[in-house]
């Protein structure tokens, strides 16, 4: 076997990240028969109902693409909708990156425009004076 196929058979997948809040994914995509699976467990599994057609989203846009391929998506930290979140953005931009197309970014896009870029929101922090992040003490002048 040539040097350049032996470092090509010792890379293994590509990797793509997703985030959203403090979710983190990770999402490694490979030639196969259309499995996605997250954490380890197939993806129609995956529990809440709601989280799940949150994370097939990017799936169902790329439509009879899925046939081609196998998504393994690590997930971790935030709640469930935050790393449906993650998942979801990891999983798009693996599937544009393997077609190399405009046609897939733009209905990726079209779709959810949070996917392959990102949501920037995130929770304010905490600051003194008070419980949270805007609430503070009240005041009586009584």
């Amino acid at each position: 076997m040539p040097a350049t196929q032996k470092a090509a058979a010792k890379k293994g997948p590509k990797l793509y990240s997703g985030a959203r809040k403090t979710a983190r994914a990770t999402a490694a995509i490979r030639q196969g028969g259309g499995r996605i699976r997250v954490n380890g467990t197939p993806v129609e599994l995956w529990e809440p109902e709601v989280a799940r057609l949150h994370l097939l989203g990017p799936v169902s846009v790329v439509g009879e693409l899925r046939e081609k391929y196998d998504v393994d998506v690590n997930v971790s930290g935030g709640g469930f909708m935050g790393q449906a979140d993650a998942a979801a953005m990891a999983i798009a931009r693996a599937f544009v990156d393997q077609v190399r197309g405009s046609e897939v970014r733009d209905r990726m896009n079209a779709f959810n425009k949070y996917l392959l870029s990102g949501d920037p929101r995130q929770a304010e922090p905490k600051k003194f004076g008070g419980p949270g992040a805007r609430r503070k003490r009240q005041k009586s002048y009584r």
